[in-house]
């Protein structure tokens, strides 16, 4: 029956009522001004686009995520599952001329069919900064360090970030003797952290013991400077040592930035997306069960667009944040409205002008719209979580 239907909205969406919305607003002002001190300019892109615009550099496991709809030409869109794509899209189309590097920011939502629980929805809001046409580790420093501030000025005080290097697995892949598709199994458990089924694939696989328990010790090669050394130890190649000698660069650009007791080393980390080329980093802060921040260095994506250029960059989820603050207690309310002005009799003109002036100065108002007493007045101004009462006509 019609009068008993409750309206519901999709799954893995959200409402963010106003106090929420509040709070939200003022995390993403702020990271708005942070990157533009840091000398970054924001762009926008289409909610949706075709889909084989968002499939460059992606893998079908991703594509299962996506959510897709025809167009009247019948050609396959989707929405946007992140920010990177449509954003290297955008540079190597629209601004091909443009000077580099180019730094660019955004502040959006992104899309992606996945289990929804508290800090993971279907749809979902991002800030990220993306840097392209700097190759070297003053851009991928660069990066880190603005990850760290901006996390800084959503108001988080206790997190770090894991730091890794894909090549450094990539080389030691190549010195083992796993067929392709082997090897693209192993990668899988190390990004979902399966000790255990990485233990099963590697038992299947007919390694030698040594070459087994050097593939199983990678996703525990995590700490400060120690586990640095030992990995340098480990490294079976040049590619290896390479990619360790590229963390070790950006980290000491790090110290000089002074976020380096943020920064931990992180060798097992690959991240879950296929076009990373080189740094990896996650940024983790207590009471989430999963990252606040990620990104890494892409300097293949943009060739897929027809413009070869190096690029790197990180996105930070808007809700991740708002959670991580309730949850250490780091929460605070939007600001109260300044002033409700209300009035009785035939006072509503001078009400109006008494707003409007003091709207012209500054100050949050809200009108009252109908004539009322100066107590309901009182009793309004709290429940409407107003600061002062202006109160017109008596």
């Amino acid at each position: 029956m019609k009068q008993d239907y409750v309206p519901q909205i999709p799954y893995g969406t959200r409402d963010f009522l106003p106090r929420e919305a509040g709070r939200k607003r003022v995390v993403e002002a702020g990271l708005a001004q942070l990157f533009g001190n840091w000398g970054y300019d924001e762009v926008v892109t289409p909610t949706f686009e075709y889909l084989e615009t968002l499939m460059v550099g992606a893998t079908n496991d991703v594509e299962q995520h996506m959510f897709k709809f025809l167009d009247k030409n019948n050609r396959i869109l989707a929405l946007r599952p992140d920010m990177t794509t449509p954003i290297a899209r955008t540079a190597a189309t629209r601004m091909r001329e443009a000077g580099v590097p180019l730094r660019l920011f955004y502040l959006t939502n992104v899309f992606r069919y996945e289990l929804a629980q508290a800090g993971r929805q279907c749809e979902f809001y991002q800030a990220g900064v993306e840097l392209l046409g700097a190759p070297g580790p003053a851009a991928d420093a660069e990066i880190i360090a603005l990850a760290v501030a901006s996390m800084q000025e959503a108001g988080l005080t206790n997190f770090q970030v894991s730091l890794g290097q894909v090549d450094f697995i990539n080389g030691i892949m190549a010195e083992s003797e796993l067929n392709p598709a082997q090897r693209q199994q192993v990668k899988a458990a190390i990004v979902r952290r399966d000790l255990v089924g990485l233990g099963e694939i590697l038992s299947a696989s007919g390694l030698s013991a040594d070459m087994q328990k050097f593939l199983k010790s990678i996703p525990v090669l995590h700490g400060r400077q120690e586990v640095f050394e030992q990995a340098y130890k480990m490294a079976p190649n040049e590619v290896s040592r390479a990619a360790l000698d590229n963390l070790a660069d950006i980290f000491r650009l790090l110290t000089s930035y002074g976020v380096q007791e943020h920064v931990n080393f992180d060798l097992g980390l690959i991240r879950d997306f296929d076009y990373y080329t080189g740094m990896v980093f996650e940024g983790y802060t207590p009471g989430l069960g999963f990252p606040i921040c990620g990104g890494g260095r892409y300097d293949k994506m943009l060739a897929a667009f027809g413009s070869d250029s190096p690029a790197t960059g990180f996105a930070l989820g808007i809700e991740r944040v708002l959670l991580a603050l309730e949850r250490q207690g780091l929460s605070t309310p939007p600001a109260d409205k300044d002033c409700y002005v209300a009035w009785q009799g035939n006072s509503l003109p001078e009400a109006i002008a008494t707003a409007n002036k003091l709207r012209a100065e500054g100050w949050r108002v809200e009108l009252a719209l109908e004539a009322e007493s100066r107590e309901a007045a009182e009793i309004n101004t709290r429940q409407r979580c107003c600061t002062k009462l202006h109160y017109i006509g008596g």
